[in-house]
C-alpha cells in the first residue's frame, strides 16, 4: 500500500534490501543523482542557469555529485563544493565523486557567489547531532543566499525522524527524497523547510517492505475508503447511527458546531444533551437536532439506558465542572464508542488512570491540542509523532494530537501523519467541527482508528474547499462538496 513513511533505520533496511535482491548501489545512487538533475530542470523551468551543488561527505554528497554531473552534460554551468577531504571519501560517494569530471573545489560560502540555484546535497536524514564549525556556517550563508535552493533527501541540518532542525537548516523551494518520505518531510518545524516534496522511484522494490513492516503512514484515504459509511438503499435513519453530544450553558456554539458536522457527515440522529437554561438556545439552532435537557449526570445517564445512542462527544463547550466528568465516566461505563475532546482535558487532568479505570479503549478518541494534551498526559519526551504514540500506548486509546501536523496514534503502535490542513482552519470552533465529524463516522460504525484518521482527512479537504476567509460554521457546508469531488 502506498503512503509508506520510513524511518532513517527503516530507509537504510530498505537500501541494504534493494541491494541483496540484486540492485546494484552504484545504480540507486545514479537514479537518485539523475532524480535531483531532473528537479532541478523543473524548478529552473528548462532554462539553465549557475548552480552550486554542495556535496557532503556521505552518500547524499554522492547524490549530489551525480546530479552535477547530468547538470553539466546537459549545458549547465555548475561548481561543486565539497565540504571536506576528496581523500576521505569513501564507498559509493567516492565512486560518485570520481564520474564528476571536473574540479571540486572546496564548499564555502564563496562557493554560492552568482549562483542562480542551489543543490544542498551536504547532509540526508540521518544527521544526529547539531551542526557546528564549517558546515554551519556554510548552511546559514546557504539559508541566506536568497536563490532558489533544492534539497537532497531532507534539507541539511534537519533530523529524518523528528523532523528537528540541528542548529540549522535552509528552507528549500524542493525537497528530492527516495523510494519513501521521511517523518520529517511531515512534521514540524522540518516539513516547513522542505517546500514541495518530490518522492522519487529509485528502483527500490516494493517488496523489501514486506520484512521492514512500516508503521508510519500519511493519511489519506486509500487507508480508510473501504470502511468509509455510505447510505443503504434500503436503509433507515438508525442504520446511520444515534449521536449524543453534551453542550455547555454558556459556551454553546462549540456543540452546535459538533452537531452541524455529525448530521451533515450522515449520522442519522444526533441528540444535545444541555442544562435547561439554554435549552431554548440549541432548539432554535437546527430543527434536525433532538434536544434534551439534563439537569445532572443521572439525568445524562438516562440517556445512555436507549442503546441506539451508539455514539458520545464530550468536551466541546462543555464547562469544567462535575457534569462533563460524572458524564463521562457514565459513558465510559457503558462500553460505547466516542469522542474526548476539549474540556474534558481540563476536567481529568492529571488524571488519565481515571479515565482508564472507568472504560478507556481503543474505542475512543481523544483529540487534544498540544496544551490540552500537556495537561492530560504532561510533557512526554521526542517528537509530536512519539508523544502521540505514547499517549496511545499509556491510554489504551486513539490519540489525535492536533495541529499542522496532525499526529493520529493507535495504542498498537501505527500512527497516521495528516498533511492536508491549510492553516485557515486555525480558527475558534474547528476542532469542534472535527470531533463532530469523527463522531459521525463512528455512530455509522467506522473503526474508531480510521475515523479518526477520515474526519482529519475531511476536516482538511472542507478547509481548502473553503478557502481563505473562513469561519468555523462554514466547515460543515462543505463537507458534501468534499464527499461528491473524492467520491466518498
Amino acid at each position: 500500500m502506498a503512503g509508506e513513511i520510513l524511518t532513517v533505520n527503516q530507509m537504510y533496511a530498505a537500501d541494504r534490501a534493494a541491494m541483496d535482491s540484486g540492485v546494484p548501489a552504484t545504480m540507486l545512487m545514479e537514479r537518485a543523482g539523475m532524480a535531483v538533475a531532473r528537479e532541478v530542470i523543473q524548478l529552473s523551468r528548462g532554462r539553465p542557469r549557475p548552480v552550486a551543488v554542495l556535496c557532503g561527505p556521505g552518500n547524499n554528497g554522492g547524490d549530489g555529485f551525480v546530479a552535477a554531473r547530468h547538470l553539466a552534460a546537459a549545458g549547465w554551468p555548475v561548481r561543486v563544493g565539497l565540504l571536506g577531504d576528496r581523500a576521505a571519501l569513501r564507498g559509493d560517494a567516492a565512486w560518485a565523486a570520481g564520474t564528476w569530471p571536473r574540479p571540486i573545489e572546496p564548499a564555502t560560502p564563496d562557493l554560492l557567489r552568482g549562483a542562480g540555484l542551489v543543490v544542498d546535497a551536504l547532509f540526508g536524514a540521518g544527521l544526529n547531532r547539531a551542526l557546528d564549525g564549517g558546515a554551519l556556517a556554510l548552511v546559514q550563508a546557504m539559508a541566506g543566499q536568497g536563490c532558489p535552493i533544492l534539497a537532497v533527501d531532507v534539507p541539511s541540518g534537519i533530523s529524518g525522524d523528528d523532523g528537528a532542525v540541528l542548529g540549522a537548516a535552509p528552507v528549500a523551494d524542493v525537497t528530492v527524497t527516495f523510494f519513501r518520505a521521511k517523518p520529517a518531510h511531515y512534521l514540524y518545524p522540518a516539513r516547513g523547510h522542505c517546500g514541495r516534496l518530490v518522492i522519487a522511484d529509485i528502483g527500490i522494490p516494493a517488496s523489501v517492505l514486506d520484512a521492514i513492516t512500516p508503521t508510519i503512514r500519511i493519511n489519506s484515504p486509500p487507508l480508510w475508503r473501504d470502511g468509509f459509511p455510505r447510505p443503504k438503499a434500503d436503509g433507515h435513519k438508525y442504520d446511520r447511527g444515534h449521536a449524543l453530544i453534551l453542550g455547555g450553558a454558556a459556551m454553546t456554539g462549540a456543540a452546535r458546531l459538533a452537531a452541524r458536522a455529525a448530521l451533515r457527515l450522515g449520522a442519522g440522529l444526533v441528540t444535545l444533551a444541555c442544562d435547561p437554561a439554554a435549552h431554548l438556545v440549541y432548539s432554535v439552532s437546527m430543527p434536525s437536532l433532538i434536544v434534551q435537557p439534563v439537569m445532572d449526570a443521572q439525568a445524562f445517564a438516562q440517556l445512555l439506558a436507549d442503546p441506539r445512542r451508539n455514539a458520545i462527544l464530550l468536551g466541546p463547550g462543555a464547562g469544567v465542572g462535575p457534569l462533563l466528568r460524572d458524564a463521562a465516566l457514565a459513558a465510559l461505563a457503558t462500553n460505547r464508542t466516542g469522542v474526548l475532546d476539549a474540556d474534558i482535558f481540563s476536567v481529568f487532568a492529571g488524571n488519565l488512570e481515571e479515565l482508564r479505570r472507568s472504560g478507556l479503549t481503543q474505542r475512543w478518541v481523544l483529540t487534544p491540542h498540544e496544551g490540552e494534551f500537556v495537561r492530560l498526559f504532561g510533557h512526554l519526551p521526542g517528537s509530536r509523532l512519539d508523544k502521540a504514540r505514547q499517549a496511545a500506548a499509556e491510554s489504551g486509546a486513539i490519540v489525535m494530537l492536533k495541529g499542522p501536523d496532525t499526529v493520529i496514534a493507535h495504542p498498537d503502535g501505527r500512527v497516521r501523519l495528516n498533511h492536508n490542513a491549510p492553516p485557515d482552519l486555525a480558527t475558534a470552533g474547528s476542532g469542534d467541527v472535527l470531533a463532530g465529524l469523527i463522531l459521525a463516522l463512528l455512530a455509522q460504525g467506522m473503526e474508531p482508528f480510521d475515523a479518526a484518521s477520515a474526519g482529519a482527512w475531511l476536516h482538511g479537504a472542507a478547509g481548502h474547499h473553503c478557502g481563505r476567509g473562513l469561519i468555523a460554521d462554514d466547515l460543515p457546508d462543505a463537507i458534501a462538496p468534499v464527499l461528491r469531488h473524492n467520491n466518498l
